[in-house]
């Protein structure tokens, strides 16, 4: 399964975008700010003069990442995870508020408030559950982060 996140509107707090199953719309989605995340080393630190990382209100670099769903210590469920984000640790797929809820994960639901998300829950129930599926069914799940 290839999973899409197409980012859209980049403001100031986050960044909002859209979540798709191939070409398939599925939702909507909302991380952190962008920032200038050039010249990561090889021991995922960051070795520019730019912005950079800032703990918890960073989106991850743009990338594809393998997606397996395991048990979240800090959120108590199962949820997907993306595996060897360079400079980063425990991203996952889940539902949100706002960006205040994603300290560098990828959120979802539908985006019809400004800033934030509705029908989270819904939805992180939706995603983790058909890629849940996807992989019990011996297929490799990847998402694709672009701008």
């Amino acid at each position: 399964m290839e999973l899409y996140v197409i980012r859209k509107h980049f403001k100031d707090t986050y960044t909002i975008g859209n979540l798709l199953n191939g070409d398939k719309f599925l939702c909507n989605s909302l991380e952190d700010k962008i920032r200038d995340l050039q010249d990561i080393n090889h021991d995922g630190d960051f070795d520019d003069d730019g912005e950079g990382k800032v703990y918890g209100q960073t989106a991850i670099p743009c990338g594809r990442y393998r997606v397996l769903v395991t048990d979240s210590p800090k959120l108590r469920r199962r949820l997907p995870i993306l595996l060897n984000v360079t400079g980063f640790t425990g991203i996952r797929i889940h539902g949100g508020k706002n960006a205040s809820w994603s300290e560098g994960c990828i959120l979802v639901g539908e985006n019809k408030v400004k800033g934030g998300l509705i029908n989270y829950e819904y939805w992180e129930t939706v995603i983790t559950q058909m890629i849940d599926d996807t992989i019990k069914a011996g297929e490799q799940v990847w998402l694709t982060l672009k701008e």
